[in-house]
């Protein structure tokens, strides 16, 4: 048995008055609203995904002094000996 349109006019008329129309209009623009929000959510989401993270092309630069390998010879040669 399928709803006449009799039943969904008077179904239609109930949620009018319990709901009022400012109140079933406030609903469907939160409804809007959360539809619009998922949307830029999901492009969002896309171009992120899309753009490949930013990798640099060299290894990191380690500040240091040229080592002298005979001066380090010699402060490991004082503890040592010290």
């Amino acid at each position: 048995m399928q709803p006449s349109i009799w039943q969904i006019l008077i179904v239609a008329a109930l949620v009018l008055i319990l709901f009022g129309r400012g109140r079933i209009s406030e609903m469907m623009g939160d409804v809007g609203k959360g539809i619009r929000s998922f949307k830029q959510g999901i492009t969002e989401e896309e171009s992120n995904a899309a753009k490949p993270a930013p990798q640099s092309p060299q290894a990191p630069q380690i500040d240091s002094k040229p080592v002298d390998p005979a001066a380090e010879t010699s402060k490991t040669a004082d503890k040592t000996a010290g």
